[in-house]
């Protein structure tokens, strides 16, 4: 009898949701917000942490963040909890995630979330495929949506903030046996620090299934926005308008893959034009087929600084848009400048290594 009671609590604690809402001095500006949540957590256990002492022994749990971000897009309690989880690499370890951002500006939403995501990622936090949900000031963001459900935009946010509420409580990862990896990269071997971090990173996941495909020769037709009609019919057949080794090799690909390697040089703190095109151009597939159960990884290698600011367009783009979930610490972020110099940074091998491992920690059935 003890034992079915404790299996029973050990239910309930992993169907429990820890709302993480920052405390803000003005209700008048987190009504709407309140609003939201309270539809959203119908008939769902929770716990609400409000204050940053409480922000602590979160370890394994399921998480929502709920921000109000007023006009300004600053919330000053957020950056204590920003603080901690950027102090602290092991707060958040085995969480899964989601988040809720709510602005009176049609600014700062974004910018804020994949600060966030980047952040509570590296102190362990997963999050799964699109785990965002922004309400900006007029909420036209949700047009398309409340379209869709035949209803207006306050409802549609409403809605959706009940579905990412449930994704979080039912994620579960996606394990295999023998991992398959898409590689994609647009750098040139014999140069790119980045390929040499890359093969450093390889060197360790022989158990894994590894398709390597370079964006760099040839050109990358960028998405061009076809009419929504011309995009879904070239979707169906898994097909995009400009063709190319986007539609012949990468669209395959992806469908096949368990995990996305994205291989990110920092140029004037952003991802390459060649990747920025393919991710772009996933426009077309993405209509027919989500990637919730694909998850992303990123070696990115900056000459000076900034490795963070490409993480969170990778972030932004692939699983706030495109829906990759985004395992914890799901990047490995490096500094060297001239060609080799990587080879010299101290610790290096260590790290390939402890990364190499987490991928087949959070891809293997094992």
């Amino acid at each position: 009898m003890t034992e079915i009671r404790k299996d029973e609590r050990k239910n309930q604690e992993n169907k429990m949701l820890y709302v993480i809402q920052p405390i803000c001095p003005e209700p008048t500006k987190t009504k709407r917000l309140d609003e939201v949540l309270e539809f959203a957590l119908e008939g769902i256990p929770y716990k609400k942490i409000t204050s940053i002492e409480d922000f602590k022994n979160l370890q394994g749990k399921r998480l929502l963040f709920a921000v109000t971000l007023g006009e300004s897009g600053i919330n000053l309690e957020y950056y204590h909890y920003l603080k901690e989880m950027r102090l602290h690499a092991d707060l958040l370890t085995n969480c899964v995630g989601g988040l809720i951002l709510d602005g009176n500006s049609e600014l700062y939403t974004k910018s804020v979330a994949r600060e966030l995501v980047f952040a509570a990622n590296q102190a362990g936090c997963t999050f799964p495929g699109r785990p965002l949900v922004e309400g900006t000031r007029v909420l036209y963001n949700f047009k398309v949506q409340a379209k869709n459900l035949n209803t207006d935009c306050f409802s549609a946010y409403l809605e959706a903030s009940r579905i990412l509420v449930h994704e979080i409580i039912d994620y579960r990862k996606n394990s295999v046996k023998k991992p398959n990896l898409l590689v994609l990269h647009a750098s040139n071997f014999k140069t790119s620090n980045t390929m040499t971090l890359w093969n450093m990173v390889n060197e360790k996941l022989k158990d894994c299934s590894i398709h390597e495909i370079s964006l760099r020769n040839g050109t990358i037709q960028d998405c061009a926005g076809c009419p929504y009609t011309m995009c879904m019919h070239y979707s169906e057949d898994s097909n995009c308008y400009y063709g190319g080794v986007i539609v012949e090799q990468v669209y395959p690909a992806i469908l096949d893959c368990d995990g996305l390697i994205m291989l990110c040089p920092n140029y004037n703190d952003a991802v390459s034009a060649n990747l920025s095109a393919s991710i772009n151009r996933l426009t077309a597939l993405f209509r027919k087929q989500r990637f919730y159960d694909k998850s992303l990884f990123a070696v990115i290698v900056s000459g000076y600084s900034g490795g963070d600011i490409v993480a969170q367009q990778l972030i932004g783009a692939l699983n706030m848009n495109k829906s990759f979930a985004l395992p914890s610490k799901f990047c490995m972020i490096e500094t060297a400048n001239d060609p080799g110099s990587i080879l010299q940074v101290n610790g290096i091998a260590d790290r390939t290594e402890r990364f190499a491992q987490h991928i087949r920690q959070c891809l293997s059935a094992k």
